[in-house]
């Protein structure tokens, strides 16, 4: 069976939260350094270089960047099943990898391709195997790839199937579209200052963790 990609990405703070007054106007994500993220992404794709596991990467990578753990969860090396709520499949190995990796995160970014106007149908399936024991109450950011202009579509589903979970839906959403991917087409090396795109994920991902940092300071 051929499957497409899709990226499962879970931030999990380990460290003190930001002080705003640290804070900085500059969309760059060193901003944010008080912070110490571990991420965990899953991939799955019937083929390597496709935009939206680049993006995925850019992401984690700038995470790194600043002294980032970041866990990759690779599904399409260690697959999960179908989901059936008529099958016992507690027993998977990488099921009960990724719902530990789930537990743990305190926030989410969920990233697909938009397929005729939805997300992928693997990402689907994984989050069908999460719960709201996994989501209530934490943060999610939704990116998507799409080949027209904007995924609207996917963005929008995506953010559905959070409210449902009871997570938390970003303000901010990332996608790359058309012309936009070209970026993605190679690894980019960084950030490049004052790129349209680059500044919009940076922003994104600058806004994302303020309301992690929100969201915690409350919970504390």
């Amino acid at each position: 069976m051929e499957h497409r990609i899709e990226e499962l990405v879970t931030l999990k703070t380990i460290a003190e939260t930001l002080n705003p007054k640290e804070r900085m106007k500059s969309t760059r994500l060193g901003n944010f350094q008080p912070i110490i993220l571990r991420i965990f992404q899953s991939v799955l794709t019937n083929r390597s270089g496709s935009t939206s596991t680049r993006l995925a990467k850019y992401i984690v990578a700038e995470f790194r960047r600043q002294g980032v753990q970041a866990d990759l969860y690779d599904l399409h090396r260690d697959p999960v099943p179908f989901y059936s709520p008529d099958e016992a499949q507690d027993d998977h190995a990488g099921l009960l990898r990724l719902k530990r990796m789930a537990a743990d995160a305190d926030g989410f970014v969920l990233a697909s391709p938009e397929y005729h106007g939805s997300i992928s149908g693997v990402l689907k399936n994984a989050l069908d195997h999460l719960g709201k024991e996994h989501f209530t109450g934490k943060p999610v950011l939704s990116a998507t790839s799409s080949g027209g202009p904007v995924g609207i579509s996917s963005l929008l589903q995506l953010q559905a199937m959070v409210r449902n979970l009871h997570g938390v839906n970003c303000p901010e959403w990332i996608s790359i579209g058309g012309e936009q991917r070209k970026l993605f087409e190679t690894d980019p090396e960084g950030y490049l200052p004052e790129h349209a795109v680059l500044d919009r994920i940076h922003n994104a991902l600058h806004g994302f963790l303020d309301l992690l940092r929100r969201v915690r300071g409350q919970a504390g």
